[in-house]
């Protein structure tokens, strides 16, 4: 089997499953938005798709005119970042040589949470949907794959906003989970080989695991490196079915987003 091919059955398998998993987490849609703003304080509507975000972009005008500040100019540090400016921060293609950037598809990476067995596991569980406790007040997906054809592998990006203190407890909890969580289920889906990585040291603190999802019949390897940067996470994870052991997320990826994202918002 081709690498080519095998990328595309990659990506297939993740967006199924992941479109599987995220809508039995999150039941329908009213659940998922009642959640939310339970939460958050906040609708949902708008705030999960890559591009379909024109509601919560203009509640994010409305609420920058409310207070009398630009929602271009740079919040405080503890202030959680909008919609427009995670947008203005995320990667896109042409930042990163050799790699294209789109919108995360059909499937809704920040679905709501559901239990998780062990429990200890539920912060690894969570951010397989780039889902978090406490929720990001905003958020964005992008997909990433190498210009390359023979590269099999398949990244995905997520840029969360949170207020004060909540990426910090989000950080703690999942190095916590990574460091005793070595299996678990999750919404029917099994997965395995759990294991913390080293600290890859970068921005203000930041967490890397692998594990292996079982998703449609497949077993799928899978990297995730999540940094934390004043009040936002920047979370990737990376899937590879052909290289298994050389899943890893691409490190300028993760740099590139992480100078974006500083240079956007200072």
């Amino acid at each position: 089997m081709s690498r080519r091919i095998t990328r595309t059955l990659v990506a297939a398998s993740v967006v199924v499953g992941l479109g599987c998993a995220s809508a039995c987490a999150g039941g329908d849609d009213k659940d998922k938005k009642a959640r939310r703003t339970s939460a958050t304080g906040q609708s949902a509507d708008g705030s999960k798709d890559g591009d379909g975000a024109g509601a919560a972009e203009d509640k994010d005008k409305d609420r920058a005119k409310g207070s009398g500040k630009d929602s271009s100019v740079a919040p405080d540090a503890d202030e959680p970042l909008t919609r427009a400016q995670l947008k203005k921060a995320a990667l896109t293609t042409g930042d990163v040589k050799g790699y294209k950037v789109e919108g995360a598809g059909s499937a809704d990476l920040q679905g709501a949470s559901s239990p998780a067995g062990p429990a200890k596991c539920q912060p690894v569980a969570d951010m397989f949907l780039f889902t978090t406790d406490p929720v990001s007040r905003t958020s964005l997906s992008r997909g990433v794959t190498a210009k390359d054809e023979t590269d099999a592998s398949v990244t995905t990006l997520a840029l969360l906003s949170y207020g004060s203190g909540e990426a910090d407890d989000v950080l703690a909890g999942l190095r916590k989970a990574t460091g005793e969580c070595t299996a678990y289920q999750y919404v029917g889906y099994k997965y395995s080989g759990v294991k913390e990585l080293a600290d890859p040291k970068l921005g203000d603190e930041s967490v890397a695991f692998r594990l292996v999802a079982s998703i449609e019949g497949a077993e799928v390897p899978a990297a995730y490196t999540v940094v934390r940067d004043g009040s936002t996470l920047v979370a990737f994870s990376s899937m590879n079915m052909l290289d298994a052991d050389e899943v890893e997320v691409p490190a300028e990826l993760v740099e590139a987003q992480l100078a974006k994202l500083k240079k956007t918002t200072a």
